[in-house]
């Protein structure tokens, strides 16, 4: 089955790697601050919605690592 990257350049490969982890970074940050922000908002509020909000964040962080990884493997195929 051919990659979803077949149809790129290497140079953009390499672009959209490097976006990819431009993006990766900052959402890692955002969601260690959204599960700060949870965690202190549950002691002192209780349990609310935005004890949870993390979660619903936490699978785009994946989705966005495995297709890193798609990439990273499209770029060793090609050389």
């Amino acid at each position: 089955m051919a990659s979803q990257f077949t149809s790129y350049t290497k140079n953009e490969l390499i672009k959209k790697l490097k976006k990819q982890k431009i993006l990766a970074i900052v959402q890692t940050i955002l969601l260690l601050l959204m599960v700060l922000f949870a965690i202190f908002s549950t002691f002192e509020k209780g349990i609310s919605f935005q004890t949870f909000l993390p979660l619903f964040f936490a699978p785009m962080l994946f989705v966005m690592l495995f297709e890193m990884k798609k990439i990273k493997e499209e770029l060793q195929s090609r050389k």
